[in-house]
């Protein structure tokens, strides 16, 4: 597999705020934390009401691939991200996924992010 090429369109999906496309990328049994779960969610249902959940409350969002690091049993990846607010202005952050696979599958993602100036 191609990570670069997995990694865009991953970030693609997220940019597309798809639940539906989103879970296809991540195996049933999966592991996800960020800075709202950093406890982590378990499995397609936690992970699909989470992201229903989160679309609702966020502006459009454009995440765009820096760089990607393969590692044993995945790949570490940094993006940048511009929101959309609904004043017109935009917000920028980076961010660092730590992310394992199960062939094409991600069976944990832990997301870290900080606001760009």
């Amino acid at each position: 597999m191609d990570i670069r090429e997995y990694n865009d369109s991953w970030l693609k999906a997220w940019t597309e705020k798809s639940s539906e496309r989103l879970l296809t990328f991540y195996h049933a049994d999966l592991v996800y934390k960020d800075n709202q779960v950093p406890a982590g969610l378990t499995g397609h249902a936690a992970l699909g009401a989470y992201l229903d959940n989160l679309w609702k409350m966020t502006p459009p969002m454009e995440y765009i691939a820096d760089e990607t690091w393969p590692i044993p049993g995945g790949y570490c990846g940094r993006w940048n991200c511009t929101i959309s607010l609904p004043d017109g202005t935009t917000r920028k952050l980076r961010g660092f996924d730590l992310v394992l696979l199960d062939g094409n599958q991600i069976t944990y993602n832990e997301v870290y992010t900080h606001n760009l100036p």
